[in-house]
């Protein structure tokens, strides 16, 4: 599997994240024999020791910045905990959802059941209704939304449309079975549609404005030639 890197200086790389790849295996993983990391992977394309500044879900696909050293991480990470950073999303929902609005519910912590605030804004950017019946409807609808999160908790944006009852395709969690199987019946698409596709910062070593994007994964682009979908 081939890694697309987006960028790279002499402190940072950046890349593509494939559909359900983990950056990097637990320790005593159960699936560290079967299946390749993120980290493992870069490895073996561009050669050497990476360190992950940011998280992205497993079944989440797109952009992510890796360190090349260490002590390069914490300057990165002060751009995430102080909002330094602007990160963009798209993900395909359930239904035809508003036009624009801010989901600000708590999301529950990564490692506790203390409730942190949290805040997402959604912009609808296309829709689509087809003749495939779901139930219980003769038909089905969707929308590709833009996501801009304000914070960033575990699970927030999945946790976020799935609160306005316009949850992400293919989300095995918090998504609708009834829909998650058509798209696998019909367009033999079975990844979760949610793709990391930008992040734009200020440099804190180089001192410039960085944009970087990343390029949907197939599944994806089968969706928006079904859909007749361009961004």
């Amino acid at each position: 599997m081939k890694l697309e890197v987006i960028y790279q200086d002499e402190y940072i790389v950046c890349v593509t994240k494939p559909n359900n790849v983990v950056v990097h295996h637990a320790h005593h993983s159960r699936n560290v024999s079967d299946e390749k990391s993120l980290l493992q992977l870069l490895d073996e394309q561009i050669k050497g020791k990476y360190y992950p500044i940011h998280r992205l879900d497993r079944k989440t696909s797109g952009i992510i910045l890796l360190a090349k050293e260490t002590k390069f991480v914490s300057k990165f990470q002060n751009l995430f905990t102080e909002s330094l950073i602007q990160k963009t999303y798209y993900g395909i929902v359930r239904g035809h959802s508003p036009q624009s609005t801010i989901i600000d519910s708590p999301v529950k912590g990564r490692d506790s059941n203390v409730y942190k605030e949290a805040e997402t804004k959604l912009e609808t950017i296309k829709q689509k209704i087809l003749d495939i019946p779901v139930k219980p409807y003769d038909t089905s609808r969707y929308s590709l939304v833009k996501l801009t999160p304000k914070t960033g908790r575990l699970h927030q944006l999945r946790i976020h449309t799935n609160k306005i009852s316009h949850p992400l395709i293919g989300d095995p969690k918090y998504g609708d079975k009834n829909h998650n199987m058509m798209f696998i019946e019909n367009f033999d698409c079975d990844n979760l549609f949610l793709h990391a596709y930008s992040l734009e910062f200020i440099h804190p070593f180089l001192n410039k404005e960085i944009k970087l994007t990343s390029n949907f994964t197939e599944n994806w682009k089968v969706i928006f030639d079904k859909f007749n979908w361009e961004i």
